[in-house]
């Protein structure tokens, strides 16, 4: 008697969601076929754990055999599915692992495009997402807000980008700021950001100049060591290429030919931002990041941030891009956080 054999089950079946039988009747069914074994394993995932993500984004159901990934569900969630596998099939060739923030900015990208064509009938100038290209790494945007940021960052001599942790404001900023450098469209990175603690008092720190900013500036440097050598780092801060340099001896400088980036900007005051602003010089750009629902400044005190976004909003030359709880892309769970805040906000405005 012949025995059906029970199709072969992996650690992916587990976090599998939507179940097969959730499918409505008559799904569409594509096959993925990938040809090179590596870069294959690379899109997939440790077991399978991208082409699972995939799944519950899109609800669709995709089947790995081998190279080749079957993906049923309706028209638009399979035709998206196997966008976004091509696409990572793509990175694969420049990447040794892909991230779940990787796939969900595919993801995006295709939701994006929304419309049924195949990837090579659509020019990536029209639809697909800016990416920044340095020496060490090349990056694309993960959302539609990210792409508006990069795309404000290469047509605009100022921008201003605010939005809650975790959505990449100061890491595009600094990869941007390092390929700028690396083109010789600039010559120099001038670090900067307000030396203002989050609800707590450090005292004096001891050290020299950079030793006592350091601190403050650490998320800066994490991303600088992502888009450069460690080796060149230190050598760019020691000849003077990257520049730490404090608000309070920003004053009366003319910064030419430099990559500007004020961070945390929602911690100075009226007073610091104007300063900074009016310090552009020839041949430079400014980047202004911020959280406006993290101001740590006084009470009493404006933001200079909040209000110079609003004094200079429609100004040429000038751009303000605006991130949201949902464009948060450093963890799913950091997305929830920040929108439960940011409903306990609404709801003391309204008891208020």
């Amino acid at each position: 008697m012949n025995v059906p054999q029970q199709p072969p089950r992996s650690p992916r079946a587990l976090l599998r969601n939507p179940r097969e039988d959730q499918i409505p009747e008559g799904p569409v069914e594509v096959v993925v076929s990938l040809d090179d074994n590596r870069r294959a394993n690379i899109v997939f995932g440790l077991y399978d754990q991208n082409i699972a993500h995939i799944e519950r984004r899109l609800g669709v159901i995709a089947t790995v055999n081998g190279n080749r990934v079957k993906v049923r569900g309706d028209m638009l969630g399979t035709d998206q599915a196997k966008r976004v596998i091509d696409s990572l099939y793509e990175l694969a060739r420049r990447q040794l692992e892909l991230s779940t923030g990787d796939v969900d900015g595919m993801i995006a990208e295709a939701r994006a495009q929304g419309i049924l064509f195949p990837p090579e009938q659509i020019s990536s100038e029209e639809s697909g997402f800016a990416e920044i290209n340095t020496r060490k790494r090349r990056i694309r945007a993960r959302n539609a807000a990210q792409n508006d940021y990069l795309r404000a960052l290469r047509k605009h001599e100022l921008t201003f980008a605010e939005g809650p942790a975790g959505t990449g404001k100061t890491w595009l900023a600094v990869g941007h700021a390092v390929s700028l450098i690396e083109q010789g469209v600039c010559e120099r990175l001038i670090l900067s950001r307000p030396a203002v603690e989050a609800g707590e008092r450090l005292g004096f720190l001891p050290g020299d100049m950079r030793e006592k900013v350091d601190p403050y500036l650490r998320p800066i440097y994490d991303a600088l060591y992502d888009f450069m050598e460690a080796r060149h780092v230190e050598r760019a801060l020691q000849t003077g290429m990257i520049e730490i340099a404090p608000l309070a001896f920003m004053r009366g400088r003319t910064l030419t030919n430099a990559v500007v980036l004020l961070d945390e900007a929602q911690n100075t005051t009226s007073m610091q931002m104007k300063m900074v602003l009016t310090r552009l010089g020839e041949g430079s750009r400014m980047i202004i990041t911020g959280d406006p629902s993290q101001i740590d400044l006084l009470p009493g005190q404006k933001s200079g941030l909040v209000e110079a976004a609003r004094i200079l909003e429609g100004v040429e030359g000038i751009a303000r891009i605006r991130f949201a709880e949902q464009d948060v892309v450093r963890h799913e769970l950091v997305r929830r956080i920040v929108g439960a805040y940011d409903a306990e906000d609404r709801r003391s405005q309204i008891r208020s």
